[in-house]
């Protein structure tokens, strides 16, 4: 498989979390996923911790002044080919622009915005950092979820914006909103030829290899809309006892959804996060 190189736009890119103690992020996720970081802002900024994993990138954690109520999370950011003419598109569809664009030195140029539930969300046009290097992969982003009780809101929102089209996908043990970008599975197949027959092999249905996120009702009506994200690992039972080694938490147990075994986490400052280990058989 060849390395992939950036990502078309409308896709989930790159993820990231500000923090009030991004040392201490760090510490925890380099313990769990193995990652390894290098602050990317000269000296003197505010540091953007930029964390890889054999030499790629996958994540970052940033500085920021968080109030105390503010609850520390993921964010997930969809490339864009100009940030500028992208948040002109989310207030046209209802959306709210949090942050106007600005240019994180020559990493990128990024916004933060809300879907009209609330969710809230990053553009990321790609500068040297063109995006997550590697995915999919034990220790490596896996993919992003929305979880918000106005699905049809978030598919016309989304749709408007990025061109994304839904499928009503039932799984067995999961089911939920596929959200497809038409067009994404050429592009993979460029890196990873013979993408779509593995999945067909798999069992997934018509339309996965074009996934680029889920839509899901939230599991606790009291959780406001938001992006979750979850991580690609070898094994959730062991990822799960390291995060409370490490002075995090678990949230849910292990639990099996085929193919995969999930947890949901909580990290030291509180960002939730869910762990997958896949397994077909």
């Amino acid at each position: 498989m060849r390395e992939r190189d950036g990502f078309p736009a409308g896709v989930p890119a790159w993820i990231d979390t500000n923090r009030r103690d991004p040392n201490e992020a760090a510490e925890f996720y380099g313990g769990l996923f193995g990652w390894h970081f290098e602050n990317r802002m000269p000296a003197g900024s505010a540091p953007y911790l930029v964390a890889t994993l054999d030499g790629r990138n996958v994540a970052a954690v940033g500085s920021q002044n968080l109030d105390a109520s503010t609850p520390s999370a993921w964010n997930t950011y969809i490339a864009v080919e100009s940030a500028d003419a992208t948040v002109v598109q989310v207030r046209e569809a209802g959306g709210i622009v949090i942050s106007d664009p600005i240019d994180v030195l020559d990493a990128s140029r990024t916004a933060m915005c809300a879907d009209p539930s609330g969710a809230a969300f990053g553009l990321w046009q790609p500068g040297a950092i063109r995006g997550a290097q590697a995915v999919n992969v034990p220790g490596s982003w896996n993919f992003s979820e929305l979880a918000t009780s106005d699905i049809e809101g978030a598919k016309s929102f989304y749709g408007a914006v990025f061109g994304w089209e839904v499928d009503e996908v039932d799984m067995g043990a999961m089911a939920g909103t596929m959200v497809r970008l038409p067009g994404y599975a050429d592009f993979l197949e460029q890196f990873d030829p013979g993408l779509r027959q593995r999945h067909a092999e798999f069992g997934a249905p018509p339309g996965f290899s074009e996934c680029v996120a889920w839509i899901l009702p939230p599991n606790d009506d009291e959780v406001s809309p938001h992006w979750n994200v979850t991580f690609t690992v070898d094994d959730t039972d062991a990822v799960a006892a390291r995060a409370t080694e490490l002075g995090g938490s678990v949230v849910v147990e292990p639990f099996d959804i085929a193919p995969v075994r999930s947890a949901v986490l909580r990290d030291p400052e509180g960002a939730r996060f869910t762990v997958n280990a896949f397994n077909p058989g």
